[in-house]
């Protein structure tokens, strides 16, 4: 399941959470047994810090190819 917010300004929907269920192979090294179900659930907040920032691929906000020097920059990811 996917849920969407209405951004006024982008006067659109965007995604702002999603739900789903964990494959079995992610939870067998957790020890659990493999008829167990465990549904994950969680805020998208990476969509409105793009939104509000600018940023136009996810991946210039995660993973090992950011520009370090840029993130440090937007305030909500100053540490002081």
């Amino acid at each position: 399941m996917e849920i969407f917010g209405y951004h006024p300004i982008l006067k659109r929907w965007t995604e702002i959470g999603n739900s789903g269920i964990f494959r079995p192979e992610m939870l067998l090294p957790m020890g659990l047994p493999p008829d167990v179900n465990v549904i994950a659930w969680g805020l998208s907040l990476e969509r409105p810090a793009m939104i509000q920032y600018g940023i136009k691929n996810i991946r210039d906000l995660f993973g090992h190819k950011i520009d370090l020097g840029k993130i440090r920059q937007i305030p909500i990811t100053r540490y002081n």
